[in-house]
């Protein structure tokens, strides 16, 4: 399978974007080829797609990184929340996305429970 069959505009592969946080000039694709949604090196995102209406949204904030969810199939995505509109969205983890903020991401309800940890002293 050729790169232009798999990928009918192969100009488009070299496509970046500013990340909103940080600042890194992000490639639009990841390595595997599939369209990024967010900044590998922070995590985050920008609103440009209103999921509960299905179309493009106006809103252009900040996407914070609030979670990972794992799919059926074993794979993460990251979760996202807009920091003006607060909808959620999530989108696969790529390879490249850095691995201690992910893991951070994963381990946060554990090390942070809405209960006191003493509770399960008395257990």
């Amino acid at each position: 399978m050729s790169d232009t069959t798999h990928h009918p505009h192969p100009t488009a592969r070299t496509e970046t974007f500013g990340c909103l946080r940080c600042g890194l000039t992000v490639a639009a694709f990841a390595p595997d080829g599939r369209r990024r949604e967010h900044c590998p090196g922070c995590l985050y995102s920008r609103h440009l797609t209103d999921h509960v209406e299905g179309g493009p949204s106006d809103c252009g904030a900040r996407m914070t990184p609030i979670s990972v969810a794992v799919l059926r199939g074993g794979d993460w995505a990251l979760v996202h929340r807009c920091a003006r509109c607060h909808e959620l969205t999530s989108h696969p983890v790529c390879g490249d996305d850095n691995q201690l903020l992910l893991m951070r991401l994963a381990v946060r309800p554990l090390a942070q429970p809405p209960f006191p940890l003493e509770a399960f002293g008395d257990l």
